[in-house]
């Protein structure tokens, strides 16, 4: 059925606006995203950690617990960290103030602070869901950001489902460099539908579900909503301390008594609540395959006894926290293999690519085909979307640089610094000029990430295969054919300047003037 023209055109323009006022933040959440995807395969790529036996690493983890609660005794909501080869433990502040992040040294004789968001790959996943702003409100208006994204989804079927199938297949490459991008953004968004219908859903309830169940709470359940589905929400009420001295049961007698409730748990993270009192409860998180969507199980133990408090696992789960929670792993990739994260990691960048072309074709849509000066908005949305886009793009692979050159504490100075010297870049110079230029600089900073890790490690490529290092191939490979990609586009991006319409954001500056002089 074809829509009448004006119905159509308001769905273009609200799939136009929603699209790019959502862009930008999305960009960096999907970029971002593509690379948290392997959150845990990344905290190893420069050298193998090894295997470190459970027991040593339970051991690790007991000394930490206890030289932590020597040196800061008032701490009573603690995380501790069990995936790394090297345990790591962390806490807030009452008022959330201070993050502190402790490991212990090599020797295993001192503490250690750590980098305040946990490393470079913790940070990169904390780009994904705040683009760097402070949280909570990053994470607000990423929750925004997703219900914008899915007008702009649901505007975007209105729009082509009349040729929905044409678009799936016209890929037209050629000369024409506008209509290249306009079919790879509608095939990229036709094919990759679902994913971005899962990600838009699931993206808004974990950043502002909260948000989102207000106008129930209020107006429909007159108060009563929370009070029925906070059971759901947690593994076990919260019981404040009873102010009586009581040691904690060993962190290896609380695992065991874990894994005897569940079986095939595997531990991956510890809550510890009011450590030291006779009501301290301690959470134990982790995956176990129940044949359900989900993967994720925990176990709320009383820290004194070992008694349980509650168990939450998807075989038990109410039908409403069973949609939850597998909502939950559509939106992380938790329940595959290594073949469905790399799927996710090649969806991530082309949903990526996706709003960088919808801003770049918005910018090209409104060219002034008979005038040498292009319209001042088109010019700054061109220039907007140069600078976040590409500095996001510098700036994750600088921080992969830094992680192997440099502290940790110089993580967010490395990208933040480079990703606003890139938007600085790009108002400097002509969108053309800036665009050719600040691809080559992503090309050569991401060329640059496995020449980091064997400058780091001392081991090259060759032999880091040879010794098994997986890891350190496949980053080391995806860098190279992704900085051979940046290289291409900003070929492109010259050739265009060059060779296309002279009337155009996208044409060199000194074309023009050589156009119009006498």
């Amino acid at each position: 059925m074809r829509l009448p023209s004006k119905t159509l055109r308001s769905f273009v323009t609200l799939h136009t606006w929603v699209g790019l006022a959502s862009g930008l933040l999305l960009f960096i959440a999907f970029y971002a995203g593509a690379i948290s995807v392997f959150t845990h395969e990344l905290d190893g790529w420069r050298r193998p950690a090894g295997e470190v036996p459970r027991e040593e690493k339970i051991e690790r983890a007991q000394l930490l617990l206890d030289k932590v609660q020597a040196a800061h005794p008032n701490a009573h909501n603690l995380r501790l960290r069990l995936e790394p080869a090297n345990p790591e433990l962390h806490w807030y502040s009452e008022n959330y103030a201070e993050h502190r992040r402790y490991l212990l040294d090599p020797s295993n004789q001192a503490l250690t602070q750590g980098a305040e968001h946990g490393g470079f790959i913790q940070f990169i996943y904390t780009l994904h869901y705040t683009a760097g702003l402070p949280a909570p409100w990053g994470t607000y208006l990423f929750g925004v950001a997703c219900v914008l994204y899915g007008l702009a989804l649901v505007s975007g079927i209105v729009v082509h489902s009349p040729v929905l199938l044409k678009d799936m297949s016209a890929l037209r490459a050629g000369r024409n460099l506008k209509r290249f991008w306009q079919d790879a953004h509608n095939v990229i968004g036709v094919l990759s539908l679902p994913f971005h219908a899962i990600f838009a859903w699931s993206g808004a309830i974990l950043t502002i579900g909260t948000l989102l169940l207000a106008p129930f709470q209020f107006l429909v359940f007159e108060g009563r909503l929370m009070p029925r589905i906070g059971p759901d929400l947690e593994v076990a009420a919260h019981v404040e301390p009873a102010g009586v001295r009581q040691p904690l049961q060993p962190l290896a007698e609380l695992l065991r008594r874990a894994e005897e409730e569940v079986p095939g748990l595997e531990v991956g993270a510890i809550a510890l609540h009011d450590p030291g009192d006779v009501n301290a409860q301690v959470t134990l998180s982790g995956l176990a395959d129940q044949k359900r969507l989900s993967r994720r199980v925990a176990v709320a133990l009383n820290g004194a006894t070992g008694a349980v408090l509650g168990i939450d696992q998807p075989i038990t789960d109410t039908p409403g926290k069973r949609f939850l929670a597998g909502l939950t792993s559509l939106h992380y990739g938790n329940f595959g293999g290594t073949l469905l994260k790399w799927l996710y990691f090649i969806l991530g960048l082309a949903g990526a690519f996706l709003f960088y072309s919808g801003n770049l074709l918005y910018v090209e849509a409104r060219r002034k085909r008979q005038q040498a000066e292009q319209p001042r908005r088109t010019r700054l949305m061109a220039q907007l979307t140069l600078g976040v886009c590409l500095g996001c793009i510098a700036g994750i692979s600088a921080l992969f640089v830094s992680g192997a050159l440099l502290p940790e504490r110089f993580d967010e100075s490395v990208y933040f610094g480079l990703f606003f010297a890139c938007v600085v870049w790009a108002f400097l110079r002509a969108p053309a000029r800036a665009g050719h230029e600040l691809l080559w600089l992503c090309a050569v900073v991401t060329a640059a990430i496995p020449a980091a890790a064997w400058v780091a490690t001392g081991v090259s490529p060759l032999a880091a295969l040879l010794d098994g290092h997986l890891h350190r191939l496949w980053v080391d490979v995806t860098a190279l054919l992704l900085a051979w990609a940046y290289a291409r586009m900003a070929r492109a991006t010259l050739r265009r300047g060059r060779e296309g319409p002279i009337n155009s954001v996208w044409s060199l500056p000194g074309r023009r003037a050589a156009t119009v002089s006498p």
